[in-house]
């Protein structure tokens, strides 16, 4: 073709430009093709396996020593297509070592995740495999995080089993990088113990064993099984943990028995321990020690606290289709003001419902919130929270951890490599139980993304997609919560409308639930629910750290009645753009152009009709501060200005 020759003004105009629509709009975008075990149009295919991994534990919690000691018994299936000569298995309390990994990429002047030096770790002191009743030892090797255990014989593909059985033992950490720990009360103390057992590594078809060490700042992928789980503890203490208490006769008093089938069909909370009865040895059966037994199902994880001093209370939750669970709370009395944790399970009940009814309904009979020494921690049915918590910072963390149990313990997205993909979809979701909870009783309604966009952009040297132990800690909140969270509030109400977006994102879930998505599978079932090429959107916002900046370059006219407005886009990031128009006789109109305007380049100049012999008197781009724009001062042009 010949050289086409372009207007020395418009080309001096785009140069100025930093928007290329080349890059923006590259035809080539995923790294694959779809196939039949994760397909191109964002489900898994017909081929698609995972592994399972069901637990059977027992321990001993020792109040004196502050240790847990006893056995987990770990029945593995190999569902992949090829024998595995080796397993790998998950020892995070071995991060509390003195020369982990976790130790030495402590910061000299320490940090969220620094165990201020606590000397901990597992004791393995054996590790077999059970066949037939009879134990075999099993030759293993443990580095840092991290065991592998050799098979003796390959575990056979397509359905293979085994049962692995290991003894453990470890000393509880006072502060368990914020994650776990043990918090000193005035009626005794209350210990939050997650991470506590060893557990299986996920193998996929992404990257076969998933064996990243735990550093502290990543967290967890996990497969899924059914856990039953014993703990023996002082008869004094109420143990709450994931899944249904299987023996609540044993372990409660009458009275407790009886208020917990009260609350059971309650939707006010009913007290099952009451502040007054704290202190009264009454209100536990008389006896040294006793067994709580649990079960969850179809779950990656269990996590239980355990303490004398908890208040105690619990309230029914409504779910779709008739059926009922049941929130819970567990606190100290300093914890117990009327606007401090006597509202925790009428938060729970209310952030649960709403998601369950917005989203996919809970799947677990309890939802518990514990408050201890642990600002905010999600595991499967049960949450660790600050007990200095109150008002609305209660509720925010409360509905923030129990939003974690859709992103990742429902939808099983690999944390540990992608925290947007569970932090910020979940603090998406909480931003919408916000607006829902109580008349919208914690909502704060300010939507000003030009203001937001200086923390949006201030570390230019990230992006959302990086490793989460890689992502600087003074940017994690910001590149694994809020951008993410922001970038989906992007697609609902600028780009795709509430209705398309919500059923995309149902269809992501329903199809993800249980299973172990990428982002690619992410973006390719937004996209073909929608019905919308996203990819200039997860280039622009995910991938790389573009910013936005829109604005309005002038007015011209094509005759008396009809304006020439010329918007342009200045950074990298295309996005749909809503343009004011303000005419001289005082008429407001509004424009919505869709993101393809900007696949011609950084100008775009539109008709607008006006009446005969009226000027257009203003312009503005983005007249809400919906866009996350850098720079509001070029947003606006004004006739003679």
């Amino acid at each position: 073709m010949g050289c086409i020759c372009l207007p020395a003004a418009l080309s001096a105009q785009q140069s100025a430009s930093k928007y290329n629509a080349y890059k923006a709009f590259e035809p080539l975008f995923y790294e694959s093709e779809g196939n039949d075990i994760r397909t191109a149009s964002g489900r898994p295919g017909n081929q698609y396996w995972q592994n399972s991994a069901d637990y059977k534990i027992d321990v001993t919690f020792d109040e004196t020593s502050e240790n847990i000691s006893g056995t987990v018994i770990i029945t593995y299936k190999n569902n992949s297509p090829e024998n595995l000569p080796f397993l790998w298995l998950q020892l995070d309390q071995n991060i509390y070592q003195p020369g982990s990994r976790g130790i030495a990429v402590t910061p000299v002047g320490g940090g969220r995740w620094a165990n201020r030096n606590f000397n901990g770790g597992y004791t393995i002191s054996g590790v077999s495999f059970l066949n037939a009743g009879k134990e075999q030892a099993a030759k293993h090797e443990i580095t840092d995080t991290r065991m592998r255990v050799e098979m003796p014989q390959p575990l056979k593909a397509n359905g293979g089993t085994v049962q692995l059985k290991v003894k453990f033992a470890f000393n509880i950490p006072q502060y368990g990088t914020d994650r776990m720990g043990i918090l000193p009360t005035k009626n005794g103390k209350i210990y939050e113990i997650a991470q506590w057992y060893p557990r299986m590594c996920v193998f996929d078809n992404v990257l076969g064993w998933n064996t990243l060490p735990y550093l502290g700042q990543g967290e967890f992928y996990l497969e899924y099984g059914n856990i039953e789980y014993n703990i023996t503890a002082p008869a004094s203490h109420i143990v709450v943990g994931s899944g249904q208490l299987l023996n609540p006769a044993e372990v409660l008093t009458p009275q407790q028995l009886q208020r917990y089938k009260q609350a059971e069909q309650s939707d006010k909370t009913v007290m099952l321990r009451n502040v007054g009865e704290v202190t009264d040895a009454a209100t536990r059966p008389r006896k040294d020690r006793l067994t709580w037994k649990f079960k969850c199902l179809n779950t990656r994880d269990v996590a239980w606290a355990s303490s004398a001093a908890f208040v105690w209370d619990a309230a029914r939750i409504n779910l779709p289709g008739g059926k009922k669970a049941l929130a819970m709370s567990a606190y100290p009395e300093e914890s117990a003001g009327d606007s401090a944790w006597r509202r925790s399970t009428e938060f729970v009940k209310g952030c649960i419902e709403h998601y369950s009814e917005k989203w996919y309904p809970y799947t677990y009979p309890v939802a518990v919130n514990v408050a201890g020494i642990v600002g905010g921690m999600e595991y499967p049915g049960i949450v660790f929270c600050s007990a200095r918590s109150q008002k609305a910072g209660l509720w925010g963390v409360t509905n923030h951890e129990f939003g974690h149990n859709w992103f990742p313990m429902i939808v099983g997205s690999n944390e540990r490599r992608f925290a947007w993909m569970d932090e910020g979809f979940n603090t998406f979701i909480n931003s919408l139980a916000d607006q829902a909870f109580n008349k919208g009783e914690f909502y704060n309604k300010g939507r000003d993304r030009h203001a937001a966009s200086r923390m949006m952009f201030f570390d230019s040297a990230s992006a959302i997609m990086h490793r989460a132990d890689v992502i600087r800690t003074s940017s994690l909140g910001l590149l694994a919560y809020y951008k993410p969270a922001m970038g989906l509030e992007l697609l609902r109400e600028e780009v795709l409308g509430e209705e398309r977006f919500d059923k995309a994102f149902r269809y992501y879930i329903d199809n993800w639930a249980f299973k172990h998505p990428t982002q690619w599978d992410f973006f390719r079932a937004m996209e073909n629910s929608s019905g919308e090429s996203l990819d200039w959107f997860w280039r622009g916002w995910i991938i790389h750290n573009w910013k936005v900046d829109m604005g309005v370059q002038g007015v011209t006219y094509a005759n008396d009645t009809t304006a020439i407005v010329a918007v342009e886009c200045l950074e990298q990031c295309p996005m749909p753009l809503t343009v004011e128009i303000k005419t001289a006789n005082g008429k407001t109109e509004r424009v919505k152009l869709p993101v393809e305007v900007w696949q011609g380049g950084s100008i775009w100049r539109f008709r607008h009709p006006v009446p005969a012999g009226v000027k257009v008197e203003s312009v503005v781009a983005d007249p809400d501060k919906r866009l996350p724009d850098v720079n509001s001062t070029n947003n606006t042009w004004k006739q003679g200005v």
